[in-house]
This record gives C-alpha cells, structure tokens and sequence, in this order.
C-alpha cells in the first residue's frame, strides 16, 4: 500500500498546483493593492502621513519575498529552458526578492523611528528579522557555489538537496512571518471580523497560504 501510493505521489504532476500558483499570484497582488490603496490610503516613502510610508512594508514584503521568491522556487517547473538558464532565473528572482525584502524592512524601521515606536519588540518582526537573514545568507551562499567561482561537481552534488530544503523551509518562514503580519495588523487597526477591510486581510491571507501550498508542490512533484 506504501509503494502504490508512493508511486502515485511520483506519477502526479506539478503542473496544476504551478498554475493555481499563477492564478493565486495574479489575486493576491490585486488584494494587496486594494487594501494599501483603497483602505490604507496609498504608499509613500516621505509623507506627513506616517502610515503611508509603513504601507511600503507589506507591499513589498508579499511582492518579494512571497511572489517573487515564490516564482524563483518554481522556476525549474515553469521556466521551459536549459537547467543552465532555470538556474540563472531562478538566482535573479531571488535577488530580486532580496532586494524588495530589504526596501521593505527599511521601511518600517524608518515608520517606526519617525512615529516613535520601538523596533522589532513582536513575534512577527522576529520573525521576519530571522527570514531575510537566513534568505541573504542562502542566497551569497548559493551563488558562491552554484554560479561564481563555482564549487566542483560532487560538492554542489552534495549541496544541491541541502539548499533546496533550506529554500523550502525559508519560504515557509516568510509565508509564516506575512500571516502574522497581517494578523497582527489586524488587532492593532481594531478591525471586526465583519469590516470590509477585515475580510481583505483575512482573504489575503488565506490566499497566501494557498500560495505557499501550490508553491511547495510545485517544486516536490515532478515538473510538466
């Protein structure tokens, strides 16, 4: 019975698990925008209105490190190429990832330093702190033995599962650090579980889950 559905697990393919991913991609983007634009008044970098330059937090926190970090991780499934080139997309993504992550967190130390609020003092934000740490060294990392100089070939061999779990595990804890950020912004906006912005955070992180789910199958099963 183990072997059968060991090779059914095998036999499935990631292909619908990538595009409800992509669907997934297109909806969550759209109810961020919603509710920074719509509920929160919009994003800025300088305003009089301190809560706009917090807004740049969760927009690119979720564009970088849950949409584009998640795309990078399906690039071997999605990107119908050489490895060669998968490989090269999926370290740009990354980066790209990395390099939202680290405008994002600027943006919420310099909310909380202009509105007087004390640093990292939540479970999120040590959270979060721990993620893009990770994510920085895993990226350096990889790059060092993966692209340039390269390590040799048996040792990359040896690396490639470690990296790949460490990737997975990584993501996971930054679909973890989103959720209780939008949970813990939740209580601290007073919101209702009836309020129209309640039910977009709430929906947005429902959908962010269902993200990292399809995202997680997507490299565990084989490619299409």
């Amino acid at each position: 019975m183990a072997k059968q559905s060991s090779s059914s697990f095998k036999a499935a393919s990631a292909l619908p698990a990538t595009l409800l991913a992509h669907l997934l991609f297109i909806a969550i983007f759209t109810m961020v925008l919603v509710w920074l634009l719509h509920f929160r008044e919009g994003v800025a970098f300088r305003s009089l209105n301190k809560p706009k330059i917090f807004n740049v937090h969760p927009l690119l926190m979720v564009i970088g490190f849950i949409l584009v970090s998640g795309e990078g991780i399906m690039a071997y499934a999605t990107v119908p190429s050489s490895s060669k080139r998968q490989k090269v997309v999926h370290m740009i993504l990354h980066l790209i990832a990395l390099v939202l992550g680290i405008v994002g967190v600027y943006a919420v130390f310099k909310f909380h330093h202009e509105a007087k609020i004390p640093h990292v003092y939540t479970l999120h934000s040590w959270i979060g702190i721990s993620t893009i740490s990770l994510f920085g060294i895993q990226w350096v990392l990889s790059f060092l033995t993966f692209m340039f100089p390269r390590a040799r070939s048996s040792t990359r061999a040896k690396i490639a599962p470690w990296h790949a779990l460490l990737g997975i595990i990584i993501f996971s804890m930054a679909t973890i650090a989103a959720l209780t950020g939008l949970t813990e912004k939740f209580i601290f906006l007073q919101l209702t579980k009836h309020s129209q912005e309640g039910l977009v955070i709430n929906f947005t992180g429902l959908l962010i889950l269902l993200f990292a789910i399809s995202v997680a199958l997507t490299a565990l099963l084989p490619a299409p």
